[in-house]
């Protein structure tokens, strides 16, 4: 969204007093905490996970109502669409490929803001609107007997509002409608959620569990809900009843001493110190490892995954999919399925079939890498499953952590939760945060827009200088323009802001 659209409707992007953009008073300090006890900031990660674990539990009823309508699609013949953009795009991928693993049929369908490739590098603006969700769902041809569950971890995201009132009135199953923000907050605050909240075609299920660790990073606990309430639905039979579900993922999370992560964390760190690489090898669950490296692009401002196309900047990290011969092979090894393009012409060459084919993970990523790399050293970071053991090796440090549910969609969840602590923590020890707040988030869309004015007026305000929330849009836009990201690249956006204001505030003083 550009600066005139994003300061015409502002106010409906102001989501500062919704649960999920506020901050946690358990994890302030984690930025500080990273860099000097390692160990005491993994534990108070797991520590707010099984809190917000243990408020999911409170909502276990609320799944019985959408596991019954799933399965009774399914057993009519319809099938199950699931939609949802960033972090729940990305789990609606990895629900959709758990399905086609274990069951085997096409009958469940995801999709993301931006198609598939967007799984891999996150598309700017494209969940800001409505109209680009609704068309997907239709060209993905849905019908009146299919279920549609949109997922929005604040709830008030334009892409899955659109898809979600679009299959509300061509479907005959109920529509199912997943957020984690309270409905009367969101009701007060965004018209466009409260368009749906009020339509009654529609079921909501609020799945709220309080402020995420790192300040607005949804990635983290809200997506964990999301996916472990969707993955019940789709996988839980009867008698296996939603409490029972919750109470035995949160031991099986108990029980992984996630402090072993430490050694690897410190390692990785060290390897980015050290200007070198490192190249993820996934051996069975690739997309959940996917999922967690993608999204460290937008979050802390980090080059993305680079394409074959010459001129992009090279990721610190990478994925390596060996069992792959080539470019369409990996992305089938990834999904589990062809990919789906969007090949919106119209709207920009990034959403094509070529530009989704010029992402390489197949067995020759890492010899082109090196070619890129001109030189830099490559690390290897395996994940491989063992029988009952998850193993993790990186630069000579193993890694063996234990877990006993034999569960596809568990197995997943924990790797996600145990990545988020490991990248989450790594980011720390790179100072691509402060205290709990994202100071170097990238303001790809209208939401990451008001964020980042809102921790800049913050820090600001910590520091004694106020500055209005426009006159902090203004400026983030000005950034936006600067060719290349050159300020996101040198110090973080909300850095760059912050040191803006405290120089004029100097200057003034003088």
């Amino acid at each position: 969204m550009d600066r005139k659209n994003f300061l015409k409707n502002y106010e409906q992007f102001q989501l500062g007093e919704l649960v999920t953009e506020s901050t946690h008073p358990d994890t302030l300090g984690l930025a500080e905490l990273a860099q000097t006890d390692l160990l005491l900031a993994i534990d108070k990660l797991k520590k707010t996970d099984l809190k917000a674990l243990e408020v999911f539990l409170t909502h276990a009823e609320k799944l019985i109502s959408l596991r019954n309508s799933v399965q009774e699609c399914l057993t009519k013949g319809g099938r199950i669409f699931i939609g949802g953009c960033g972090a729940t795009g990305r789990l609606a991928l990895l629900l959709e490929s758990l399905w086609r693993k274990q069951v085997r049929t096409d009958q469940v369908m995801a999709f993301m803001a931006g198609g598939d490739v967007a799984l891999v590098h996150s598309l700017e603006g494209f969940e800001d609107f409505p109209q680009h969700g609704a068309r997907h769902l239709k060209e993905l041809g849905f019908t009146p007997q299919d279920l549609f569950i949109g997922v929005t971890e604040g709830g008030e995201t334009p892409y899955v509002i659109g898809a979600t009132e679009a299959a509300a009135a061509i479907s005959g199953n109920p529509t199912y409608f997943l957020f984690c923000n309270p409905q009367d907050q969101l009701k007060k605050k965004v018209e466009r959620a409260k368009r749906v909240i009020e339509n009654m075609r529609i079921s909501k299920i609020d799945l709220t569990v309080g402020p995420m660790a790192l300040s607005g990073s949804t990635r983290m606990q809200a997506s964990t809900v999301l996916q472990l309430a969707v993955g019940f639905a789709l996988f839980a039979e009867p008698p296996v009843s939603p409490q029972e579900f919750i109470e035995g993922f949160i031991q099986s999370y108990q029980e992984i001493p996630a402090e072993s992560l430490e050694p690897l964390i410190r390692k990785e760190w060290e390897i980015y110190q050290q200007k070198e690489y490192v190249m993820y090898m996934p051996r069975s669950m690739a997309l959940t490892v996917f999922t967690d490296t993608t999204e460290r692009s937008p979050t802390f401002s980090l080059p993305p995954f680079e394409s074959s196309l010459p001129e992009e900047a090279n990721s610190l990290s990478y994925v390596l999919l060996p069992e792959a011969n080539d470019v369409l092979q990996a992305w089938q090894v990834l999904l589990g399925r062809l990919p789906r393009p969007l090949n919106w012409k119209e709207i920009g060459y990034h959403t094509t079939e070529a530009y989704l084919e010029s992402f390489d993970f197949s067995k020759h990523a890492l010899e082109q890498r090196e070619g890129r790399l001109l030189g830099g050293r490559q690390y290897l970071f395996e994940i491989t499953e063992r029988e009952s053991i998850l193993h993790l090796t990186l630069g000579g440090i193993e890694v063996d952590l234990q877990w006993s549910d034999p569960s596809l969609l568990v197995r997943n969840t924990l790797l996600k939760m145990l990545l988020n602590i490991h990248s989450t923590l790594l980011m720390g020890l790179m100072g691509r945060y402060e205290s709990n707040i994202m100071t170097w988030v990238r303001p790809s869309n209208a939401k990451l827009v008001d964020r980042a004015a809102r921790y800049s007026q913050k820090l600001l305000s910590e520091r004694g200088v106020h500055i209005s929330y426009l006159d902090i849009v203004n400026k983030i836009f000005d950034l936006k323009q600067v060719p290349g990201g050159r300020p996101f690249k040198e110090r973080g956006l909300v850095g760059m802001v912050c040191d803006h204001f405290m120089k004029h505030k100097e200057r003034d003083s003088r």
